[in-house]
């Protein structure tokens, strides 16, 4: 089966989705220890939160990259994460979406997220042909995922390093039994618009988009 360009993959439950961050001890574990992010971690800073964990492996380097070093699964609520998707802003221009590249610029500078398509990864952390979506949360998007969205904030470093080592060993198939299972994400028809998401992933009529509800 095909895999389509646009695709959110990641584990979710009914009313639940895991995201990935990376970070330096001294902000990982204060977040770890309350169940959600405080000082040193910065509010007023854009925050990117990424669905796919191979893409944050890709991006901390197997928790091997400065300041990445502890690895964080975050579960959040899927109310939170579809609000963000609404108010969201593409990081590029698109002609068929946007109209006019200045219509684009003043979504850019009002919306508070911004979300990009990159490269999904493989288990070697190569390209592959389809694309994985980043989430940037800045003001009151921030402040909503710290205060209301997450339910867990889990360090899953010594899984990430397990996952490292059996690679370096070549055993590529330990490895990837221990990947956490992903699957498509069904994007109400209105948020996969507004994302430029492949139209065969825009299935599902959603959840409350205020953002606020709780639950596993």
């Amino acid at each position: 089966m095909s895999v389509p360009v646009r695709q959110i993959r990641a584990r979710y439950s009914t009313t639940t989705i895991t995201v990935y961050q990376a970070y330096p001890p001294q902000i990982a574990l204060p977040a770890v220890y309350a169940g959600r992010f405080v000082a040193p971690f910065k509010r007023d800073r854009m925050t990117w939160i990424k669905p796919s964990f191979l893409w944050m492996m890709y991006r901390c380097g197997w928790a091997t990259k400065p300041g990445q070093e502890r690895v964080l699964s975050i579960e959040i609520t899927r109310a939170g994460f579809e609000w963000a998707l609404a108010h969201a802003c593409l990081s590029h221009y698109d002609r068929d979406l946007h109209g006019d590249a200045a219509t684009w610029a003043q979504q850019v500078k009002t919306s508070p997220v911004r979300v990009q398509w990159d490269p999904e990864r493989s288990l070697r952390l190569t390209a592959l042909p389809y694309r994985s979506l980043q989430v940037g949360l800045s003001g009151e998007a921030v402040h909503r995922y710290v205060d209301d969205w997450i339910v867990t904030v889990e360090d899953v470093t010594p899984a990430v390093e397990q996952i490292r080592d059996l690679l370096r060993r070549g055993d590529e198939q330990a490895a990837a039994a221990r990947l956490p299972a992903e699957r498509g994400y069904p994007l109400p028809d209105r948020i996969a618009v507004g994302l430029a998401a492949s139209p065969d992933v825009a299935a599902a009529p959603g959840v409350p988009l205020d953002g606020t509800a709780k639950g596993n």
